[in-house]
């Protein structure tokens, strides 16, 4: 079985693209768009990008925002087990982006707090080979019960279980508890600080691990590393001319190390594949392929 099933948030993705500087209490002009996003939709879409198998599980509302959002992700590939929320809207999520490419977001997580257990489907863990949770999924007090659950049904099948922590502003030590049971986490260098207090890198994460197997940690232009407490990798970044848009890039790293992971690559193959999709994420207006 090559299956990964993703778990956590889908999101409708308001993207303002500003022309310069956000003049505070003023006008700043910008074009406007709506895209799909949400770290794990994300992640899932850029598997199926990349080739793999995957499934996504996690809740959107029953409107038409989120009609549109699963028809999009099976339309590109993605088995979308996503439950529309009779009682909750569809997340939403202001992005910004400033003119050299740097993204701000403000979400509103809507229908992806009410994620449930029972969300998660036996036969879905039963065909799969691992489950990538992202990490918004357990820093909310609504999914959390859910993610947790999630990552204990597939530890005890013998899953691989990834997190991607995926906000270094809700983050402190306490996600580590929260992410018991991984074996493998994905922060970015931001994240990583804010995991350990350690603002070098590979510092940061060689204190990862332990508690987690493994760890890689991506650092934009510098690439990305790999350790498991003793061992460390690096790979360089695939360089890119032009950033449109950085949102989702860690999303599609994620996705290109895991397809290439499960794939049977070897560990600096599945960074390199990693760093390869991310390249691809930055010349991409929007959080997708």
């Amino acid at each position: 079985m090559s299956r990964i099933v993703v778990l956590g948030d889908l999101m409708v993705d308001v993207v303002v693209r500003l022309s310069g500087p956000l003049a505070q209490a003023s006008d700043t002009p910008a074009e406007i768009s709506f895209r799909g996003g949400g770290s794990a939709a994300n992640t899932a879409a850029w598997l199926a990008a990349a080739g793999a198998e995957v499934t996504l599980v996690g809740r959107a509302g029953a409107d038409e925002r989120g009609r549109a959002a699963v028809q999009e992700l099976r339309a590109g590939g993605v088995d979308a087990r996503v439950v529309l929320d009779e009682a909750r809207p569809t997340g939403t999520c202001l992005v910004l982006i400033e003119p050299g490419g740097e993204r701000t977001m403000a979400p509103d997580a809507g229908a992806n707090d009410g994620l449930a257990t029972a969300d998660l489907p036996d036969d879905v863990l039963a065909d799969a080979a691992h489950l990538h949770v992202a990490g918004y999924a357990l820093l909310r007090e609504g999914s959390r019960p859910a993610a947790r659950a999630a990552i204990e049904r597939a530890s005890e099948r013998g899953l691989g279980v990834s997190v991607d922590p995926s906000s270094s502003a809700l983050l402190d030590a306490g996600f580590l508890d929260l992410a018991e049971g991984a074996g493998l986490v994905l922060p970015n260098a931001s994240e990583a600080h804010a995991l350990t207090g350690d603002s070098d890198p590979e510092a940061a994460a060689r204190a990862l691990a332990p508690p987690f197997d493994e760890v890689v940690v991506t650092l934009g232009p510098g690439g990305a590393l790999w350790t498991d407490g003793n061992e460390v990798l690096g790979v360089a970044a695939v360089a890119v001319e032009h950033v449109e848009d950085s949102t989702g890039a860690g999303d599609a790293f994620a996705a290109g190390f895991l397809a290439a992971r499960v794939a049977g690559e070897s560990t600096a193959e599945s960074l390199a594949a990693g760093c390869r999709l991310a390249a691809r994420a930055v010349r991409t207006a929007g959080a997708r392929p």
